[in-house]
């Protein structure tokens, strides 16, 4: 019979989840005695984590700071699939090199919220190159029916959009994860689900207890309405400069004010303080937890002196460029000053975010003749400068 200080632990590690299914598994898990294997799985299709990352890492950190073990899945595997959850196409292939690049900065990344003396990193190619047989023996576990009910085949195939075989594959080589590393409980976002309640039938397929599955809410981006997405621009990265997720936070809509301080402060903004300064407040607590708590008077001072002031960075670095070519290319100029993809330099300029000296760079440009960049003052949206070198 479960303890009652299991049952408020439960209760207590299930505040702000979405669903902790099956009903009452948690508690009888806890009532177990033993360290519980909680399990996360990353996909390390690009190469940084944003906030949005970190509403389920926190969660895990609880769980830790109770002494349970957290088991990090890195999907170096699945990756060269693709996570076909929420997406209205097949996701593009990515080399092995770019998986294990983004494999190691996830890592270091997650080991801002994370203990990592708590943590048991695994990579799913040690189980998932399997043989025939063993693949045979996976893919009987579940059927044609029941993959093709996940809401993203089904909205696919009633579109006519093609569905990959592979793609198919990836629910159940997600649930043998959960065999190989003998979770407890698995938590991802909310739409995880369907492959975390999978899980469960792989594990009971061979023979395991299932896990506990609990999912968390989808952190909404600086617009306040989509979910926070690299490819839609409206992140924050956890290794932002510590000024851009000062000034990204203060970004965010007043509507997703109460959001934000819940899924990743776990706290109600303070009452006492309007929504301009609450906003203050939680970019002071963001900047400290990914850079430290000397990095937040730099940060705040700096965006005053940009955005309230008018003025122009004080500790502004260079970008070289050499002068013996006729032209800049400026996808790749913003590549070395900001170290984005040429792919996100071309999206910002096209949406009119780039200036020099203040003057919004022309839609369309991506080449310009050098002498019209050399000194000048390079800015990437509202917060990001650089003075452009021609040596």
């Amino acid at each position: 019979m479960n303890s009652p200080a299991d049952q408020q632990l439960s209760a207590w590690l299930q505040r702000d989840a979405v669903d902790c299914l099956p009903k009452g598994e948690l508690e009888r898990k806890l009532a177990l005695g033993r360290p519980l294997r909680v399990k996360l799985g990353i996909d390390p299709t690009a190469a940084d984590i944003h906030l949005g990352h970190t509403v389920v890492l926190r969660k895990l950190r609880e769980f830790q700071d109770q002494g349970h073990l957290v088991v990090l899945i890195i999907g170096d595997f699945t990756a060269r699939i693709g996570d076909p959850s929420g997406r209205s196409e097949t996701r593009p292939v990515l080399s092995s090199e770019m998986i294990d690049a983004n494999a190691r900065t996830y890592t270091e990344q997650a080991f801002l919220i994370l203990d990592r003396e708590r943590v048991e990193v695994r990579r799913n190619s040690e189980w998932l190159d399997m043989t025939m047989d063993e693949l045979f023996r996976l893919a009987r576990t579940a059927t044609v029916a029941q993959i093709t009910e996940r809401e993203d085949f089904a909205n696919r195939l009633s579109a006519g959009a093609p569905v990959a075989v592979l793609e198919l594959l990836y629910p159940l080589f997600q649930g043998y994860d959960s065999v190989a590393v003998k979770a407890d409980v698995e938590l991802g976002g909310t739409d995880q689900k369907f492959n975390l309640l999978l899980a469960r039938d792989v594990q009971r397929a061979y023979g395991m207890e299932e896990q506990v599955v609990l999912t968390m809410p989808i952190l909404p981006g600086t617009d306040g309405e989509r979910r926070m997405s690299k490819s839609l621009g409206n992140y924050v990265g956890v290794t932002d400069p510590p000024g851009e997720i000062y000034g990204k936070t203060l970004s965010i809509p007043d509507s997703a004010l109460e959001t934000w301080y819940t899924l990743l402060l776990g706290a109600e903004p303070p009452a006492d303080l309007g929504p301009r300064d609450a906003k203050r407040a939680l970019a002071r607590a963001l900047v400290a937890r990914c850079w430290g708590a000397d990095a937040v008077s730099g940060a705040e001072r700096e965006f005053d002196r940009v955005h309230v002031a008018r003025e122009l960075p004080e500790d502004m670095p260079f970008v070289d460029w050499p002068a013996s070519t006729a032209e800049v290319h400026l996808p790749a100029l913003l590549h070395s000053a900001f170290g984005i993809s040429t792919s996100e330099a071309r999206r910002a300029l096209a949406q009119g975010g780039v200036r020099l000296d203040g003057e919004q760079v022309a839609n369309g440009s991506l080449d310009v003749p050098v002498d019209q960049v050399a000194g000048k003052v390079l800015q990437l949206g509202k917060r990001r400068f650089a003075r452009v070198r021609v040596n």
